[in-house]
């Protein structure tokens, strides 16, 4: 048997996907760790080609021999609202001024998307947290 890999240090990014760079916030995060930055940039980028351009939350996990695993999340829920909304950014008065709106069918979309990172026990439930994510974005639900 060999050596046993050590788990060193977990690294949480958020990242463009497929446009990840050896620059912050990815240079910055990984550097002190001693990962080769251009190996993780190639792989990431590779795996997040049909993402192009969302934002993509990364978990990184270095090992002792300075190795790293990646485990890709699900966009966030605000960055899919607004997609699906089809606006740049959230109101600032949420309560006052709402900015676009979306079909259930769009937030039980969103929510299957999600569900896997999300802790709901069912998909309604989910929809729900989504419904209440586009609320605090002043993002109107409607059907």
């Amino acid at each position: 048997m060999g050596k046993q890999r050590q788990v060193t240090a977990q690294i949480k990014v958020q990242v463009t996907g497929g446009q990840a760079t050896p620059a912050p916030p990815v240079g910055t995060a990984l550097g002190p760790h001693g990962v080769n930055i251009g190996q993780f940039v190639s792989q990431f980028n590779d795996k997040t080609r049909e993402l192009m351009g969302v934002t993509v939350p990364v978990v990184i996990t270095v090992f002792n021999d300075r190795s790293f695993e990646f485990i890709c999340k699900s966009p966030p829920a605000a960055v899919l609202l607004k997609q699906a909304a089809g606006i740049a950014k959230g109101s600032e008065n949420p309560l006052k001024n709402k900015v676009g709106t979306v079909s259930r069918a769009q937030l039980e979309e969103i929510a299957k998307k999600k569900y896997e990172d999300l802790n709901a026990s069912s998909v309604d439930q989910a929809v729900r947290m989504i419904a209440g994510t586009a609320r605090s974005m002043g993002i109107e639900v409607v059907g």
